[in-house]
């Protein structure tokens, strides 16, 4: 599978489907999606930012680089500090895979020795890739896996990774995010809804690859789930320029762990439901980097900002992207998120 990436950061464990799938508008994409058809078997239309959501994007970089290195580096620390030099990064693609490069680079810096990357499918209600995960178990040993995401909405993708490991004798399906609200996973870098920036692009700040995809007339039952490479958008690629920009920030004192919260981020999720009377829950998306993705994939209905942090500069190009868009923002109390985005039932319009 091509990248803008160096073979050296990562190696995709994907079927290259580069031109075989036209990809679709959000609009009819999510009229598909809530019809019945599953999102992975399509591909979406790249956004193309617009020069003051770039703007947004940088003024996000810049603010939030050093809360992404510490959380990198703390969560680095405690992936060594249980596995030692015994470290296969397995990245859930395509948000984990800038992630698990910062860890790579920074365990490589911090402890002056360098661990495997691989990056591959998981598709929630479909699965992980099956041929992937028999790559990695002839190539390393079980015990040696760690999987890696960027942050956690509301756990779906770590549910399906609980019911899918469960087959892989001695693999563990604990996830290794920078950032969970959701608060499901005890291997995190904070428990706060941070902003992470490559959560407010797509494939220009992960190696121009596209999310992964399944469908039976392209994929075959030996294949690895397929991405596509935007070649046409390189010259637009930040993936490097996000990466450096992170690593700029690393620090080899990450300070104390934060402790555990009590209260997990679902049950914020359903009186979400309850209050707008939303009866599919997948179409409610919490936290910074979900409600930018509603943004920038879905249709939303609506974006609800956490009333104390309206004032936020995290959520500036949340505000943007919504100004953009025509999308209503309500400020709500909220306790484990910053924002939450909820997606528009297709039956309304």
């Amino acid at each position: 599978m091509r990248s803008s990436y160096k073979k050296e950061d990562v190696i995709f464990l994907l079927k290259d489907i580069t031109g075989l799938v036209e990809p679709k508008p959000a609009i009819e994409r999510e009229r598909l999606i809530q019809s019945g058809c599953h999102y992975c078997e399509m591909l979406p239309m790249e956004y193309i930012p617009s020069k003051a959501y770039m703007e947004a994007y940088q003024e996000a970089l810049i603010h939030f680089a050093k809360p992404v290195a510490l959380s990198v580096g703390r969560l680095s620390d405690q992936i060594v500090e249980e596995k030692g030099k015994q470290v296969v990064l397995v990245s859930l693609a395509r948000a984990g895979t800038p992630i698990g490069i910062l860890l790579k680079h920074y365990i490589r810096k911090k402890y002056g020795f360098s661990v495997p990357h691989y990056s591959i499918s998981i598709i929630r209600g479909r699965g992980i890739d099956h041929n992937a995960m028999q790559y990695l178990l002839n190539k390393h040993r079980a015990e040696e896996l760690v999987f890696v995401d960027g942050w956690t909405g509301k756990g779906a993708i770590l549910t399906e990774l609980q019911k899918e490991i469960a087959a892989y004798k001695g693999v563990s399906s604990r996830l290794a995010v920078i950032a969970d609200p959701a608060n499901i996973t005890d291997l995190c870098g904070t428990y706060q809804d941070i902003l992470i920036p490559s959560s407010c692009l797509n494939s220009t700040i992960s190696g121009l690859v596209s999310r992964t995809f399944l469908r039976d007339d392209l994929i075959g039952k030996d294949d690895f789930h397929g991405a596509a490479y935007y070649e046409e958008l390189s010259e637009v690629d930040l993936s490097y320029a996000y990466l450096d920009a992170i690593e700029a920030e690393f620090q080899m004192d990450n300070g104390k762990r934060e402790p555990r919260p009590r209260e997990q981020g679902i049950d914020e999720v359903r009186q979400i439901a309850r209050k707008y009377q939303i009866a599919d829950i997948n179409l409610i998306k919490p936290g910074i980097g979900e409600t930018t993705r509603v943004l920038l994939r879905r249709i939303p209905w609506k974006i609800l900002l956490a009333k104390e942090a309206k004032e936020d500069a995290s959520l500036m190009h949340i505000l943007r992207l919504a100004e953009e868009k025509g999308v209503p923002v309500e400020t709500v109390p909220l306790r484990r998120y910053k924002a939450c985005g909820l997606i528009q039932t297709m039956a309304d319009t």
